[in-house]
């Protein structure tokens, strides 16, 4: 791989033996590129210019690695559905830790490259579907300026992989900051070893959040910044109608990066108790739960942390309890100012809150676009179609108006904020699906204009039309799956 600018320097590798298994992706018969994100490989100071077809795709199928790789699998647990499991890499390989010309640590990782130790009688391989779906949305979360892991490429593995039926195998390689998880650290909580856990934190401080070596308690600083993290995080994916649809302690990076796209989707019409994923019969992982969740998850974080906070493990809870707790207020205000920014309201006033939640009523009620109806906010003049014809939105409108003259900025700026902030396009679900179908049986087309399509999400332009409408009747897409 001369030539092609990997720069690895590895130190996950370092920590206890507990927390990885060393080993290799299992060969594959026959790789095929499928899509490979040439702008990321530039970002990450990456030159595969005078490297043949077959050799990238013998390396994004892990046939060969390239050399200061250290490949291994991640051991974690994680309470998926709030019930506590073992889990673990059991179809992704970290190949090591790449620097980037910035000086920016990534991982890079398989998912999909055969069987670990922690594959728990399953196969390690993944199909092409899913794996096109985690780049088409993990693509468009950073191209809407949320935190997200990136994917670098997808090459088919020319075998089948068997679920209800033979489907095309796939190999993702995914980028991240780190694939540091809430479930890591309940896996080093399980080790009954204060050590191990102060080795976790001590790591997780030194590669995420360096300027917390300053403070006193180090352990609970930590805690607060994922907390913080997270609240920015849970905001962004509110503010488009996201919803991750798996939010498992395992699926929580301490990071604040979104990181596996299962059964993920974007709302259409608002409703705060949206859910696609077909597993979540209880509605665990909707919409409106989202922030709920996120804090349960931080909860679950803090208990691997009391040992390090207080040998009374009262006054440790006491003191967990007291910052998990913070983080409804803390949420609350980072939503208001989402929403605030989303309708061009510059300041805060005390009128604010009820006229956003008068909104979301109603366009609960008419049944309103998300996405579309904010974006239709931000032209200079009120939306006539419906279902924007009915006194009740038109009483609305009159009284945002109010609030934007009372703005100290002019309704130029507003309407820049606005346009900021509300997209334009969003990976529509029926869209996602028409796209991987067609890309399922070899017709990539779709996919390529769609990702052209989602690279400039706040800048509207006429070809975006085929892209922004609303799933007709018959396009409705009710049921997200992990597709594992």
């Amino acid at each position: 791989m001369t030539g092609s600018g990997f720069n690895f320097d590895n130190t996950y590798i370092h920590l206890p033996k507990a927390f990885y298994t060393e080993l290799s992706p299992v060969p594959v018969r026959k790789p095929e590129i499928v899509i490979f994100n040439a702008p990321l490989a530039t970002d990450m100071g990456l030159d595969f210019s005078g490297i043949s077809t077959d050799i990238k795709a013998a390396l994004f199928s892990g046939n060969i690695m390239p050399e200061g790789s250290e490949p291994l699998a991640q051991a974690y647990a994680g309470h998926q559905f709030g019930h506590f499991t073992m889990l673990g890499d059991g179809r992704a390989i970290v190949w090591g830790e790449h620097i980037t010309p910035s000086g920016q640590r990534l991982d890079i990782q398989f998912k999909g490259s055969g069987p670990t130790p922690y594959s728990r009688g399953a196969d390690g391989r993944a199909v092409l579907g899913p794996m096109l779906r985690e780049y088409i949305i993990s693509e468009a979360m950073h191209a809407l300026n949320i935190p997200t892991t990136r994917s670098l490429a997808v090459v088919t593995n020319g075998e089948k992989v068997y679920r209800e039926t033979g489907l095309p195998g796939a190999i993702l390689t995914r980028i991240a900051s780190s694939h540091i998880r809430v479930g890591t650290f309940e896996y080093a909580a399980l080790q009954q070893d204060k050590g191990i856990i102060q080795t976790l934190v001590n790591y997780t401080i030194d590669r995420h959040y360096p300027w917390i070596k300053e403070e006193q308690n180090k352990t609970l600083s930590l805690l607060k910044a994922v907390m913080e993290k997270q609240a920015d995080l849970i905001t962004h994916w509110m503010r488009v109608g996201f919803i991750h649809g798996v939010m498992n302690t395992d699926n929580m990076t301490l990071s604040g990066e979104t990181i596996d796209y299962g059964p993920c989707a974007f709302m259409d019409a608002y409703d705060p108790r949206t859910v696609f994923s077909s597993i979540d019969h209880m509605e665990r992982y909707a919409y409106a739960n989202q922030p709920a969740i996120a804090q349960w998850n931080l909860a679950r974080l803090a208990e691997t942390m009391l040992p390090l906070l207080d040998d009374e493990m009262e006054k440790a809870a006491d003191t967990t309890e007291e910052a998990v707790n913070s983080f409804g207020a803390l949420y609350k205000d980072k939503w208001l100012s989402m929403m605030r920014a989303k309708l061009g309201l510059f300041g805060a006033r005390a009128e604010d809150e009820s006229l956003i939640t008068d909104l979301l009523d109603w366009m609960q009620r008419a049944g309103a676009d998300y996405t579309n109806t904010f974006r239709h906010l931000t032209e200079e003049k009120p939306p006539q179609d419906k279902p924007y014809n009915d006194r009740a939105f038109k009483e609305w409108y009159t009284r945002w108006q109010v609030q934007l003259a009372k703005n100290t900025k002019p309704l130029k700026s507003s309407l820049s904020l606005m346009r900021a902030n509300n997209p334009a396009v969003i990976p529509r679900n029926q869209k996602v699906e028409q796209v991987l179908d067609a890309a399922t049986n070899g017709d990539l087309k779709p996919l390529k204009d769609l990702l052209t399509a989602l690279q400039e999400p706040y800048n509207n332009r006429s070809n975006l039309k085929p892209y922004q409408s609303p799933p007709k009747k018959e396009e409705r897409v009710y049921q997200t799956f992990c597709g594992t």
